[in-house]
This record gives C-alpha cells, sequence and structure tokens, in this order.
C-alpha cells in the first residue's frame, strides 16, 4: 500500500484501484497523483495497493522477457492449422510456467473474493469504520463483490468504467470486441479533421477496411522496426490500436504511428503495444499481464484456461449489495473496454445503484475533462450523499490535441 496524506482537515482513507486486473496501484498513484481532484486530496488519504500477485505483492511470474515478447506476437486470427497448434503449444507452455515460477498456492488465491477481503482488512489497517472507494474499470467489479461481500461497511464507492458482474467472459469478450469498433470508428470521424490524417475521403467504412487491410500485411509479413529485432506482427498492431482507444491523449500518437506504418514501418505501433504489456525500455515486463491472466483464470474459469494449474472458482451470484448506501456506477458512452450497457446492468443490479452518464469517447470518466461529473462525483464522496442520476456530455472533440 501507498498513502498520499490528506492536504486539509482529514475525513477518512479513499482507497483507490486503477483497474486490470493486474495493474500496480503502488505505481500508479505515485505516477498520477492528479487521479482525483484537490478538493478531494484536501479531504482524505489517497490510498493505492497491488492486489496479491500484483506488483510488489507476491507477484505472479510466468515466462521471461524473450517469451513474453514471443507469446504477446502471436497470431490473434490464426487462419492455419500451423498458427492454431502454435497458439496451443504457447498457452500450455505460458501455463507450466506461472506454476513453475509462481506456486500453484499463489495462483489458486489471486482471485477477486480473497483480493476483496484484503480490502476489508486494509480498511481496518487504515483506521477506518466504513469503506471509502473509488475503482476504475476492473476495480469496479472488485470494489461490487467488496460491496456484496460487506456491505454495511460502504462508506461511499464509485465504479467507474464498469463491468458486470453477472456477465460471462465470452458475453464480456463479445461486448468489448463491439466497443473498441464503436471507439474506433469514432477516432475515424475524429481524425479525418486533423492535419496529417493518414485516412482520407471521410468515409469511416474505407477507413476501417484500410486499417484490416494493414493488419492483413503485418499478418503476411511483419512490418519492420527500428528499435530492436522484434518483429511488428498483426498481434502488435493490434494491440496498438486497442490501446490507443483508452485515451483519446493517445489518438495524435496512434495517426502518427499508423501514417508510418501504412509506409511499412511499425516502430510507432511497437511502442504502443509496449506500453499496453508493460514492457520496460531494457526488455523486461511489470507483472501486469501474468498478473491480469492469473486472476482472471481464476474469476472466470469458463475462459479458455484449459492449462491452467488451479481451479477457478466464479463468484456464485449477481451483485446486490443489500444493506449498502447508494452506490454510484459511472458509464461513459463510447468506451472501448467496459462499454456503456455494463454500466446500465450493474447500476439496475445493485440494490441502490445510481447511475451517471458521461458522453465522451475513451475508457473512463471520472477526471477526463467533464465538471459536470467531476462535481458530481466529487460531492459524493466527501458528503456521502448520493446523486441522482444524471448524464454529463462533452462535445466530441472538445478537449483533443488535434495538432
Amino acid at each position: 500500500m501507498v498513502r498520499l496524506p490528506a492536504t486539509g482537515p482529514k475525513i477518512g482513507s479513499l482507497v483507490l484501484n486503477f483497474g486490470g486486473p493486474g495493474g500496480s496501484g503502488v505505481d500508479s498513484l505515485k505516477a498520477t497523483k492528479e487521479t482525483v481532484s484537490a478538493a478531494v486530496r484536501e479531504r482524505f488519504d489517497i490510498v493505492g495497493f497491488d492486489p496479491r500477485g500484483v506488483g510488489g505483492s507476491s507477484p505472479v511470474r510466468c515466462l521471461g522477457g524473450r517469451g513474453l515478447d514471443a507469446y504477446l506476437a502471436l497470431d490473434p486470427t490464426p487462419d492455419t492449422e500451423a498458427e492454431v497448434k502454435e497458439a496451443a503449444n504457447w498457452d500450455k507452455t505460458f501455463a507450466e510456467s506461472c506454476a513453475k515460477n509462481s506456486g500453484e498456492r499463489l495462483l489458486a488465491h489471486v482471485g477477486t473474493v480473497d483480493a476483496a477481503r484484503d480490502m476489508d482488512v486494509m480498511r481496518v489497517a487504515l483506521g477506518d469504520a466504513r469503506l471509502s472507494y473509488l475503482g476504475f474499470s476492473y476495480g469496479t467489479y472488485l470494489g461490487a463483490v467488496y460491496a456484496d461481500l460487506f456491505p454495511t461497511r460502504v462508506r461511499a464507492m464509485v465504479l467507474d468504467g464498469a463491468e458486470d458482474p453477472g456477465q460471462t467472459a465470452q458475453d464480456l469478450g463479445a461486448d468489448q470486441d463491439r466497443g473498441f469498433e464503436v471507439a474506433t470508428e469514432s477516432f475515424l470521424r475524429d481524425c479525418f479533421g486533423t492535419r496529417g490524417c493518414p485516412f482520407t475521403g471521410g468515409s469511416v467504412d474505407a477507413a476501417l477496411e484500410r486499417l484490416e487491410g494493414l493488419y492483413e500485411r503485418a499478418d503476411r509479413a511483419p512490418l519492420r522496426n527500428t528499435r530492436d529485432g522484434r518483429q511488428v506482427t498483426e498481434g502488435v498492431a493490434r494491440a496498438a490500436v486497442e490501446y490507443a482507444m483508452y485515451s483519446t491523449s493517445d489518438w495524435p500518437r496512434l495517426r502518427g504511428a499508423l501514417a508510418d506504418a501504412f509506409r511499412g514501418d511499425g516502430t510507432g505501433l511497437l511502442r504502443l503495444a509496449d506500453e499496453s504489456n508493460g514492457r520496460r525500455p531494457n526488455g523486461k515486463y511489470d507483472n501486469s499481464f501474468e498478473a491480469l491472466m492469473a486472476i482472471n483464470c481464476v474469476d472466470h474459469p469458463e475462459n479458455p484456461c484449459a492449462n491452467w494449474p488451479v481451479q477457478g472458482t466464479r463468484y456464485p451470484k449477481k451483485v446486490r449489495a443489500e444493506g449498502a448506501p447508494p452506490i454510484v456506477v459511472v458509464g461513459t458512452t463510447r468506451d472501448p473496454a467496459t462499454p456503456y450497457k455494463l454500466a446500465q446492468a450493474l447500476a439496475a443490479q445493485l440494490s441502490k445503484g445510481v447511475l451517471l452518464t458521461n458522453v465522451a469517447d475513451g475508457h473512463t470518466g471520472y477526471g477526463k475533462g467533464s465538471a459536470c461529473l467531476d462535481g458530481k462525483v466529487d460531492h459524493y464522496l466527501i458528503t456521502a450523499e448520493a446523486p441522482r442520476p444524471a448524464t454529463c456530455g462533452t462535445p466530441p472533440g472538445a478537449s483533443r490535441d488535434r495538432s
């Protein structure tokens, strides 16, 4: 755990989870102290933490750097028997390496239920009678499970970029696929109005076809990379584009990387993919990807985790959190990773769910430029008085870098 002390009269602690699963809350808070507003900073100690298996908390380890380079470069759309076999062999190798380097005892207890129980131990250690919590993306699932397990121990809870705990992994994957399509279409419409856009003509369908052609080109023969000896495969190219959909602040970088890629240079795409996968300049990875796989295979055993060394246990029911105070759920209308419909579903599941709608691009909504949304969230966290359901809108492109 790491704590950023309150700057004024303190209400208590505000525990943050930045998402993942697998992201280090310690590193994230150290790097982004402005995650919450000055008003919230004044009244709370801001606390980030590494859940089990993540970062500094007995991290899950599987493949080394070179192994992850190869695994993450695999063809995501295998269309030959050899490619299907290669993917299956690597999945088995990945699981075996996790068992060898992490141990089954750790792997069996990195799931969200264990993490939620840990969070209640943290609450006691912080000296708070009830938990104040802000969770993003996967952090919404963790927060919802906590509220369902310990409803009377919740003071205020904001779940931003919500997952639907009642949804299967397969359904979530399908919704995410569509979410990234919607986000990519929004990126392209924005691109048409910018200088140096690598797509011309103003047709989204034509631009999507050209982008798909780039993936097919990288599948046939990887793009060149001027940084090191790694190849920019279809898998790398797709990972780069999806990563840039999380934040409109990355759209200018993606435009430049795609312009280079159409000329055969995939270096810019590789940089984006490396950031997505937690690869450092020295070739070593943080453990975010390996922890993500380990946590997901425990939480969602229906996932394709056939080779996983331990049996997962899915949270057995939809989340109601009966007895908890009102819980605020934030959904962004063009969120690529957690589509808006999931926020609607979670708010409806909760016995006292309050939905705040953020009309915008990008993943999650709080702290992304909407004074309307931020003000409602801040007031709720500070006072524990829930807002009414509301919609906050950001005009498309209003806060984007159009250089």
